[in-house]
Formats: structure tokens, C-alpha cells, sequence
């Protein structure tokens, strides 16, 4: 979504809101769908994106995908999905099939680069991709293009000695990039309160000279604006910004992953009544920007995308073996 001048933001139109709501409801379908299929032994490992959908969509529609960069990590299956990535692309990604786009199914799902859209992931090394973000926001401000970045990590990532090192240098610089944490409470099992002596991700921005602002991330709208706002910022030349989206985590870290031997019944049926799904469609309903019957069609219109998708990677097959050495080794 294009940025207007000054510190204004595109408002969103009604069917910006439910096409925002559909590729939710996609998101959430297709991570549903590569567990049941970790499940049953067709995908080696899922990071699921339950719960930040609203986050990472928000994201996605407040950067500018034209022009801007994405620098993601491994829960982020929502916002590649409305960067651009479809539903087909993740399955052949989960799956390990031949044409998977990112890197040949070479990588972890989804890890690797789509230069088509923008989108880089270079490891799923907590916290690898910040540093290659701020390199690239550098770039960007050698340029003196308008090109911001998009930095994507979980509060776990803030204990990493390269995410302190890449924010103090971002601040110093100016640098045009967006850091987004995408908090959920848990690096894994280790809760935030063993994490970190502070209440919140965003006051550790103050350490580094620049804004940080914490916001719900199950408020789509929220993020939208935050996001816009920090974008707005970065392409008048005033720097870095440090967003908190604070999330749940309605899964497990991973399908490797049992949650219920450190988070309580109780704590995961709290956890469900943030689901941003449920809030979002609430809201549009109450704003009448649909009806009952018309979200019911968007459900079903996701399924169906999800088991065409599902059917084609399943019959597609997996990379020939003659091709392992591809893009290793030069041939001059």
C-alpha cells in the first residue's frame, strides 16, 4: 500500500477490508492444512502463524510492495501470503516439490528469496535476517531511493547479541527500515518473563535513539497503522522504527513442539479469545461491511483454494536428484 505525504496514511476502502479479512482466513487454512500434512508424514516441520495473521497482514498492506523490501522469519506464512505468495507456492514449499519458488526445495519451507516479490529469508537462524536488513536499508539510504525495509522477528530474537548490534547501528545511520516484533510471550517455552527484565520490547528502542511503540498485533487495523506510520517516517529520511505487536501464540512453537508441558489449559484457552480471526470478522459484521452469508463464502472459497492446492502438490514431483549441485558450484 502506497504511503500518502507527511504523516497521513491511505484509508482503507471496504473491499481493501475484506480482501485483508480473506487472506486471513487463506492464511490460517494453508497452516492448517501443512500441519495436518506434517501429520501425516508429507511435511518435515511447521512454524505455525496462528494468532500473528493480524500482525503480518497489517504489515504486509501499511509497506509499499512495489518498491519495499521484506526481510522475514519462520512464523510468517500470513504475511508472505499477502506479500504475493499463493496458497499452491506454500504447499509446493511445505511439501518440497520441484518449482518450489523460493529455493528449489532446498531450504525450510519458505526460507530462501522470491526476488518477483521482494521477499528475502535468509536462514532460520533466530534473528539471522535483521542484520541483512539493516545492510539492505543502508543501500537504500546510499541510493537515495525511497525504499524502506520490513525486518520481522520474535521477542526471543531480542536476546540475540546481532539484533542489539543491528538496531544501534540502524539508529546511528538513520536507516530506513521497519523492525517489527512479532511477540507472542514464548521464545519457544522460555516465557518473556525469563527473557527480559523489561515489561515491554518497544522500551528497549529508547536504548538505541529511536522510536518504539507497542500496539495489540490481533488488531489488523492497528498494525496497518502503526506500520504506515513508521514507513512514513523512514521515507522522510527521520530513521528506524521498533514496533511490538503483542500476538498469541494458538499453537505450539512447532509440529516438533508440545505446549501443554509449560502453558496451562487455562492460560491456551485465554490465549483463543485474542484469536484475530474471530475479532476481525466481529468488527466487519458490526460495520456492515459484510454479512454472516457472505463470510461463510469466503470461508468456503478459502478451503477450496487450499485442497486445489493441496491436490496438485501432492501429485507434483519432488526435485531430480541430478539437480542437487544446481546454483553450488560455478561451471566457468
Amino acid at each position: 500500500m502506497n504511503q500518502d505525504k507527511g504523516n497521513e496514511f491511505h484509508i482503507l476502502e471496504e473491499p481493501e477490508l475484506q480482501s485483508m479479512y480473506y487472506q486471513m482466513l487463506l492464511s490460517r487454512e494453508v497452516s492448517d492444512r501443512v500441519w495436518a500434512l506434517n501429520r501425516q508424514g508429507k511435511v518435515a516441520i511447521v512454524g505455525s502463524s496462528h494468532g500473528h495473521e493480524a500482525a503480518e497482514i497489517g504489515a504486509a498492506w501499511a509497506m509499499d510492495r512495489s518498491q519495499d523490501l521484506f526481510y522475514t522469519y519462520y512464523r510468517n506464512i500470513a504475511l508472505v501470503m499477502a506479500l504475493g505468495v499463493t496458497a499452491r507456492e506454500v504447499l509446493f514449499s511445505y511439501m518440497a516439490k520441484e518449482g518450489e519458488p523460493f529455493s528449489g526445495a532446498r531450504q525450510f519451507p519458505l526460507h530462501g528469496v522470491y526476488p518477483k516479490l521482494r521477499i528475502v529469508n535468509t536462514s532460520n537462524v533466530v534473528t539471522a535476517n535483521v542484520p541483512h536488513a539493516v545492510g539492505a536499508a543502508l543501500a537504500a539510504k546510499i541510493r537515495q531511493d525511497s525504499t524502506v525495509i520490513l525486518s520481522t522477528f520474535g521477542e526471543g530474537g531480542t536476546s540475540q547479541g546481532e539484533w542489539h548490534e543491528s538496531l544501534n547501528f540502524a539508529g546511528i545511520h538513520r536507516l530506513p527500515v521497519v523492525f517489527l516484533c512479532e511477540n507472542n510471550g514464548y521464545a519457544i517455552s522460555v516465557p518473556q518473563l525469563k527473557q527480559m527484565s523489561v515489561d515491554s520490547v518497544a522500551d528497549r528502542a529508547a536504548s538505541y535513539g529511536i522510536p518504539g511503540m507497542s500496539i495489540d498485533g490481533t488488531n489488523v487495523l492497528a498494525v496497518y497503522e502503526a506500520v504506515s506510520q513508521a514507513c512514513t517516517r523512514a521515507r522522510l529520511g527521520a530513521g528506524p522504527t521498533l514496533i511490538e505487536a503483542k500476538v498469541e501464540r494458538l499453537m505450539p512453537h512447532t509440529t516438533d513442539d508440545d505446549d501443554r508441558r509449560y502453558r496451562s489449559s487455562e492460560e491456551l484457552d485465554n490465549a483463543k479469545l485474542r484469536d484475530p480471526l474471530p475479532l476481525f470478522k466481529e468488527y466487519l459484521l458490526a460495520q456492515g461491511i459484510f454479512t454472516e452469508e457472505q463470510a461463510l463464502s469466503y470461508h468456503s472459497n478459502a478451503r477450496e483454494e487450499v485442497n486445489r492446492a493441496t491436490e496438485e502438490a501432492d501429485a507434483a514431483p519432488f526435485p531430480s536428484a541430478d539437480t542437487l549441485l544446481d546454483h553450488v558450484y560455478g561451471t566457468d
